[in-house]
């Protein structure tokens, strides 16, 4: 038989909140909403796989197919990843240099737009990460380089190459050679006769 005191509790608003929260806790999780995306990360994913198994059938490495292409190293991993979008004339030249690839995906890498963005994930990537931390760590000594070279601006990096090589060092180990070409934008001088698209004033 239940004492007097443990009655007053279970009929109280503090049983009631304890039996709410414990609820609450074994209750089926709902399931995430789905976030809308005009792409498809799966689709993407798929395909870069392929474009990625048909350069491995080639044989090639990507200077050698960046050389095939006539574009950039850099650039030439950014087109099979998805990261760049491909143009017709260079579509032709990469048929013939992976001849596994299917027609329908370098078409789809025509006339898809690519999203240009990356899954903070890749962080976690040491060889990520360390090329992360490199421009952050030496950013503010670039930036002020920058300044006194070109003056009040920055680097593009739209107009812009990144090809990726190989030197060797004094002592004979190799050494990784990233080199970025940006054209040089000057932040400009907001003058209102210049303005063309003027907000209005009610």
């Amino acid at each position: 038989m239940l004492s007097s005191a443990c009655r007053r509790f279970i009929s109280s608003p503090s049983a009631a909140a304890v039996i709410r929260s414990s609820r609450a806790a074994y209750a089926p999780a709902s399931p995430p909403r789905a976030a809308y995306s005009s792409i498809s990360a799966t689709e993407i994913a798929e395909r870069t796989k392929r474009m990625l198994d048909a350069k491995e059938q080639s044989g090639l490495s990507y200077d050698e197919l960046a050389s095939k292409l006539g574009v950039t190293n850099t650039y030439t991993a950014q087109l099979l990843m998805g990261q760049a979008k491909l143009t017709s004339e260079t579509a032709i030249k990469l048929q013939e240099a992976l001849p596994d690839a299917s027609k329908q995906d370098i078409e789809d890498m025509t006339t898809a737009f690519p999203m240009r963005a990356f899954d903070e994930e890749i962080l976690k990537e040491p060889n990520v990460y360390r090329t992360y931390e490199a421009i952050t760590h030496y950013g503010e000594a670039i930036k002020s380089i920058i300044n006194e070279q070109c003056g009040d601006g920055i680097m593009s990096a739209i107009d812009f190459y990144c090809d990726v090589g190989t030197t060797t060092g004094k002592h004979g180990e190799k050494r990784v050679v990233i080199t970025f070409n940006g054209k040089f934008l000057p932040h400009i001088e907001q003058k209102m006769d210049d303005d063309s698209a003027k907000s209005p004033r009610d």
